[in-house]
């Protein structure tokens, strides 16, 4: 038997990883400026990571959600404190797709309606709910087409306005930074604007923080830049760095009822240490003022070079936009230069390192960057 071949895989093995450095089959080093789209959060392999997941594992790695799991409990008080959503309460499942469908789905229980807006060049996840949220007909296939979704340009307040006021809207979903999309900042006065505009017509503010979210531009969640206070915020990706999990953190004005959600493995004991872990290690090592210094110190050391046309982002989530394929340059610096880096769309290499990227290692990406634009 073979693969489901759906994916464009790099001739890379990688086969151990440390902080932001991996290694291959072959003992080659690479940086990692990628994380995994956004899932490395902390590092690979962090000693108090390895060393809190090794230990629940020895006691218990998974029961149901039929039973009470302390570490929930916790995890939901710690991402309180940190976040500043105290007074939110918190569902835990498996992955930032996951998230959002569920996100819609309780939105769509509380104002019995059935309308979502979402935005163009939007990423929200490949579950069924999840894609039809996502601007990209490529991988929205006729049984995901069926949801009622109605896709505006970002940052355009009067495109919202217009359709929340021919009624039957559930929800208006944005995300933090548009990433798949382009690295497309929401500004902060459209945010409000949303906040107001759902106020005012009863519908449900939902904030897609998969990848923007967990410290990555400074602060716990990129909309808190903005402040606003959204009804629903989803988690995924850089959650557990790397052990499957994601959540939604669900404002004081909705009513759980048993039954309306549900999850096999989501929030099970090692995904909850996992995720505690992250939660210790960014708070001690200041990772969310570290993603900001560094991501600010990278944006303004890139080369000035006319092939450059635009630089997007906040913090470690970062955007090259060029008038040229990318995928040349992309290749260079993982073949040539062994640095990892992603892609958004043909034009953009996009930058998504682990939260503790140092000074040093930016370096070393801009010194490799620049040889590469000028090879």
């Amino acid at each position: 038997m073979e693969l489901f071949d759906v994916y464009s895989l790099f001739n890379v093995t990688p086969v151990r990883a440390q902080g932001c450095t991996v290694w291959d089959d072959k003992g080659q080093e690479y940086l990692d400026l990628y994380g995994g789209h956004a899932v490395i959060s902390v590092g690979h392999c962090h000693p108090h990571y390895v060393a809190a997941l090794t230990e629940q594992l020895n006691k218990i790695g998974f029961y149901s959600n039929s039973v009470r799991n302390p570490l929930q409990e916790e995890l939901a008080r710690r991402i309180g404190e940190v976040s500043g959503y105290d007074d939110y309460t918190l569902f835990l499942d498996n992955s930032g797709a996951e998230s959002n469908e569920n996100a819609a789905k309780l939105a769509s229980f509380h104002t019995g309606k059935d309308r979502i807006i979402a935005f163009r060049r939007s990423f929200h996840g490949r579950t069924s709910g999840a894609v039809a949220l996502t601007d990209n007909p490529a991988i929205v296939s006729p049984f995901n087409a069926h949801h009622r979704v109605t896709f505006v340009d970002l940052n355009d307040g009067d495109a919202v306005a217009d359709e929340l006021a021919k009624g039957g809207v559930a929800a208006v979903i944005v995300e933090g930074i548009q990433g798949c999309g382009g690295i497309h900042l929401p500004s902060s006065g459209f945010l409000q604007a949303l906040r107001r505009l759902c106020d005012r017509y009863g519908a449900v503010l939902i904030l897609d923080e998969v990848q923007s979210g967990y410290g990555r531009t400074g602060k716990f969640f990129a909309h808190q830049w903005s402040g606003i206070r959204p009804d629903i915020i989803t988690m995924g990706k850089g959650i557990a760095n790397g052990f499957p999990c994601g959540g939604i953190l669900v404002s004081p004005m909705f009513q759980a009822r048993k039954g309306m959600l549900g999850t096999t493995f989501g929030g099970n004991y090692l995904a909850c240490a996992g995720a505690l872990a992250v939660l210790d290690i960014i708070e001690r090592e200041g990772l969310m003022a570290n993603a900001l210094a560094v991501g600010d110190y990278i944006r303004e050391a890139l080369p000035k070079s006319g092939r450059i046309k635009e630089v997007r982002g906040k913090g470690l989530m970062l955007g090259i936009e060029f008038d040229e394929r990318v995928a040349p340059l992309r290749e260079a610096l993982l073949y040539d230069k062994h640095i990892f880096t992603g892609v958004a769309g043909q034009n953009m290499i996009r930058l998504l390192a682990p939260l503790c990227l140092t000074r040093a290692e930016a370096d070393r990406f801009l010194e490799a960057f620049n040889e590469v634009l000028a090879a």
